[in-house]
C-alpha cells in the first residue's frame, strides 16, 4: 500500500510524522485541561443515561484514542455527550430491567450498532450531507449548545437539583429552586470555588490551564471535607473498579439487537450531525477541509470499539473540545477559538 493511501486510512499517523517540537508544551496543556473536564463529564453522562460511572469512564478513553488515528480531524474531541444521554436511557433502561449489568452490555450493544451504521454511511459516501449546513447554521447550533450547556450545568454549579425540560424552563427552575433557599452551601461553595480559581489564573497566569488547577483543587478541597464529614450531601462518584476495559456484551439476546436497531440509527443521525457540524466548523476556521464520509467512518469506528470495551454511544463534544484548543493556542498544533466568544 502506498503511503499516500496509508495516510488516508490513519490520518493519526500522518499527523504523528510531522509533528512539530514546537507544538509540544502548547498540546502538552491542552491535553491536561481536556483530562482534567472530559473525565469527571464523561461519568457524569454515564449517569445521566442510568449506567454505572466507570462506563463513562470507559466511553471517554476508548473512543479518543481510535479517532486519533483513524479521524480527520486533528482538534475533535469525542465522547459521551449530554445530547445522547437521554436517548440512550430511553434505549437501554427498559430492556434492562433494573439490571445495571445487563444496561451495561445493552448499551455497549447500541454502540455497536450505531457504528455499523456509521459505517454503511461511509461506505455510501452519505458524509455529503453536512455539505448542506451553511457556516451560519453550522455557527448558530454550536451557539444553541453552549446555552444547553449552561442551562444543564448550572444547577449542578449551586447545588439545586429541578426537574429539568428545556432551556428556559430549566433555567427558571433554578432561579426558583434558588430563592427558596435549595441551595446546597458546600456543592455552591465547590462549584463557584472552581469558577473564581479558572478565572484568576486565566488573568493571572494565561498559559497555566485554569481548568486542571480548578479540577484539581475541587477534588482535593471534597476529599478533606468528605473525611471530616462536612460534604456527606455532596454526590460522588467513589471508588472505580481497577484495570482496563474488556468486553461486557454478556448476555444479550437476538431479540435485544432487534430492539436496539431502530434507536441505534436515530442516535447515529443525531451523533453524526453533531460531529459533522462541529468538525467542519472546526476545519474552516483553521482553512481546512474535512470530509464528511471520512467522519462518518471515523466516528463510526469510535463507537464500535466504546461499544466492545464497556462504554456506550458516544459524538463530539462542543464543550471539551474548545477547552482543549484554546489553551497554548498560538503555538498549539490544535488553536482554534471556539465560535461563541
Amino acid at each position: 500500500m502506498d503511503r499516500g493511501r496509508f495516510d488516508r486510512l490513519l490520518p493519526g499517523l500522518a499527523t504523528a510524522r510531522g509533528y512539530q517540537r514546537a507544538w509540544l508544551r502548547a498540546d502538552l496543556v491542552a491535553g491536561l485541561t481536556l483530562v482534567a473536564l472530559a473525565i469527571p463529564a464523561g461519568m457524569a453522562y454515564a449517569q445521566a443515561a442510568g449506567l454505572p460511572p466507570v462506563t463513562g469512564l470507559y466511553a471517554t478513553i476508548v473512543p479518543l484514542l481510535v479517532y486519533a488515528l483513524v479521524g480527520p480531524s486533528r482538534v475533535l474531541v469525542l465522547g459521551p455527550d449530554s445530547s445522547l444521554a437521554p436517548m440512550i436511557a430511553a434505549a437501554v433502561l427498559p430492556l434492562a430491567a433494573g439490571d445495571p449489568d445487563r444496561a451495561v452490555a445493552l448499551a455497549g450493544m447500541l454502540a455497536l450498532l450505531m457504528g455499523a451504521v456509521l459505517l454503511l454511511g461511509r461506505v455510501l459516501r452519505l458524509g455529503f450531507v453536512t455539505d448542506l449546513l451553511s457556516t451560519p447554521i453550522r455557527v448558530g447550533y454550536l451557539n444553541g449548545i453552549a446555552l444547553v450547556v449552561i442551562a444543564s450545568q448550572l444547577p449542578k454549579l449551586v447545588g439545586v437539583h429541578v426537574p429539568g425540560g428545556s432551556v428556559p424552563q430549566v433555567l427558571g427552575q433554578t432561579v426558583r429552586a434558588v430563592a427558596d433557599g435549595g441551595v446546597e452551601p458546600v456543592a455552591a461553595a465547590l462549584g463557584l470555588g472552581a469558577l473564581v480559581v479558572i478565572v484568576l489564573v486565566r488573568a493571572v497566569r494565561p498559559a497555566v490551564p485554569g481548568i486542571a488547577v480548578a479540577v484539581v483543587a475541587a477534588t482535593v478541597v471534597a476529599a478533606l471535607l468528605r473525611r471530616a464529614g462536612l460534604a456527606d450531601d455532596v454526590p460522588m462518584a467513589g471508588a472505580l473498579p481497577q484495570g482496563l476495559p474488556s468486553p461486557a456484551l454478556g448476555g444479550v439476546r437476538v431479540a435485544d439487537v432487534l430492539d436496539l436497531v431502530g434507536p441505534s440509527a436515530g442516535i447515529a443521525l443525531i451523533a453524526f450531525a453533531d460531529t459533522g457540524v462541529l468538525s467542519r466548523t472546526l476545519a474552516g476556521r483553521r482553512g481546512e477541509s474535512v470530509d464528511g464520509s471520512a467522519e462518518m467512518g471515523a466516528l463510526g469506528l469510535a463507537n464500535a470499539a466504546s461499544g466492545l470495551l464497556g462504554g456506550f454511544p458516544v459524538s463530539s463534544s462542543a464543550s471539551r473540545t474548545p477547552s482543549r484548543c484554546r489553551p497554548g493556542r498560538a503555538r498549539s498544533s490544535s488553536a482554534w477559538s471556539p465560535p461563541w466568544r
